[in-house]
């Protein structure tokens, strides 16, 4: 994928999660996400500020407060911005869909496979359905697997060999993990009880269910 397939995929992301969230009930929107100590409106609260991001002089008076802790700073801005009503939330996240504003300190790589994985932190456990263009998923698993920090998921899935199902993609060594790219790409960002179901292969036995911080 190109850079503009990249931003398109983005867009269509942000989009139909918008026209899923219309449909929320007040206590979807209090709901637990998959990312711990997040809940539903929270995470849709940080996708909301991507393309709005903080200015610097406030990210670093954040900074300063929490001692530079990113992963706090990060869910501090998005549960102050969650506070906003829901129906605010989903229009903002509608109105600058098609933006291509992002924080200074990620890339547009980043903010596509965080705006997929972040879309099924918010649609799995409330049992609903997003799915992931299987070529988006593949770009974002890619980047995931090559990029170290935050994830490091080459450390933590070390022993084992993943194979997606619906393209040709594999890595690593060691006994088989198969499964759709989605499943794989929530597995390599540590959503590893919500990609079990979906994985099959003598692999599975060693995969270590962990609880998702949130980072994306």
């Amino acid at each position: 994928m190109d850079r503009d397939q990249h931003w398109a995929t983005i867009a269509r992301q942000r989009r139909e999660l918008a026209d899923l969230l219309d449909d929320l009930t007040d206590d979807e929107w209090e709901h637990p996400s998959l990312c711990a100590q997040w809940r539903v409106r929270d995470v849709v609260a940080h996708l909301v500020l991507t393309p709005q991001p903080p200015s610097l002089g406030r990210l670093a008076v954040g900074a300063v407060r929490v001692r530079g802790d990113f992963d706090r700073l990060n869910r501090d801005l998005a549960v102050a911005h969650a506070a906003a009503a829901p129906a605010d939330l989903a229009a903002q996240l509608r109105e600058h869909a098609g933006s291509r504003r992002r924080p200074v300190v990620t890339t547009y790589r980043n903010l596509h496979f965080d705006v997929l994985v972040h879309a099924q932190d918010i649609a799995v456990p409330l049992g609903r359905s997003l799915p992931m263009p299987v070529a988006a998923a593949r770009a974002g698993l890619e980047r995931v697997w090559t990029m170290g920090w935050p994830f490091h998921a080459r450390r933590a899935l070390a022993g084992v060999r993943l194979t997606a199902t619906d393209t040709d993609w594999a890595v690593g060594d060691g006994p088989a993990v198969h499964g759709p790219t989605e499943a794989l790409l929530l597995l390599a960002t540590g959503r590893t009880a919500a990609a079990l179901p979906r994985l099959s292969g003598p692999g599975t036995a060693r995969l270590a269910v962990g609880v998702p911080d949130g980072r994306g």
